[in-house]
């Protein structure tokens, strides 16, 4: 899911801490009693409860946004690890269900609180040892946030003018200009 509930930023890198001795067994939330199972034989450690410091697994959720509230600001987009967001700037934005991984990383970034995260529908595949996801969806997933991840790079080393501060407030005068704008038009409609 790349949640972040661990405590780390990608499963990638809570893996190798579990690995290295520097994390308990027991952080992923969606990962249930499953995860915890099958880490526990995997590396001979014995089954402990999950840590609900870290939250509580919920049903499966995939994040909808409306689009006549989305301004285009692309933070959802940035802060997807599967890139299941796609839109351009300050054009309106929408989620490929299907890819969601239900992380909830998009909502709190949101300025139009716009993202609202809905039960997932069933979607036929073949079955993985999780049961919310599907092996084909496990599989996108991973290759996704490796794409995304590598992009990433590529991109950090290209470093554009609007990673400047002075372009990051300009970013920030517009998101808030789009905010007050789309507040208007609700209280205009009312």
């Amino acid at each position: 899911m790349q949640c972040t509930l661990c405590g780390y930023p990608r499963c990638w890198e809570y893996a190798e801490a579990i690995s290295h001795g520097n994390a308990e067994i027991n952080q992923c939330p969606p990962g249930r009693t499953i995860t915890i199972s099958a880490l526990a034989e995997l590396l001979g450690r014995p089954e402990i409860p999950p840590n609900e410091e870290h939250g509580i697994h919920d049903e499966k959720q995939v994040a909808l946004i409306r689009e006549t509230d989305c301004i285009g600001c692309k933070l959802c987009i940035k802060a997807c690890p599967v890139d299941c967001i796609v839109g351009a700037d300050k054009l309106m934005h929408t989620v490929i269900a299907q890819q969601c991984t239900g992380c909830r990383l998009c909502v709190p970034v949101c300025p139009t609180d716009c993202i609202e995260l809905l039960p997932a529908k069933s979607i036929k595949g073949s079955p993985s040892l999780w049961p919310d996801f599907t092996r084909e969806q496990v599989t996108r997933a991973r290759i996704d946030v490796h794409h995304k991840l590598d992009r990433g790079k590529k991109h950090a080393s290209e470093q554009s003018s609007d990673m400047t501060p002075i372009g990051r407030k300009r970013l920030q005068r517009e998101i808030q200009a789009a905010v007050k704008r789309k507040k208007s038009e609700r209280n205009s409609v009312s």
